[in-house]
């Protein structure tokens, strides 16, 4: 697979509700990353992600980020496709940004760049 998905994420408006629910639901192991993110150690076979504590404006919701050399002709590609751009490429860190998109169905997907881990 050339662009793989390397990135899950869960967004909601009560961030300690979404915590001890993963938490105790499958035995997550999560970590504070930022006063309104917290990541989800990647387990044996599994892939790491995210939890999102969410605007009021923003409704729930849970997405995959797949990773590209290049946000801006990745979100080129997507609106000639018939997607649409939703978050404009932001830096993370120094060393990763994300962007995010409408497919035609309406779901709402992540793309990430990253030349190096993106949580420090």
């Amino acid at each position: 697979m050339t662009h793989p998905v390397v990135h899950w994420e869960i967004g909601g408006h009560d961030m300690p509700a979404l915590r001890e629910f993963y938490a105790k639901a499958f035995g997550w192991t999560i970590d504070d990353a930022g006063p309104r993110y917290a990541l989800v150690q990647a387990v044996e076979g599994g892939l790491g992600g995210g939890l999102m504590q969410t605007r009021a404006d923003i409704p729930p919701y849970v997405t995959v980020y797949v990773q590209v050399d290049d946000l801006e002709a990745a979100l080129d590609q997507v609106v000639n496709l018939g997607g649409a751009r939703l978050v404009a490429p932001t830096a993370i860190n120094d060393a990763a940004s994300f962007a995010m998109f409408r497919d035609p169905e309406g779901n709402v997907v992540g793309l990430l760049q990253a030349t190096g881990p993106v949580a420090g």
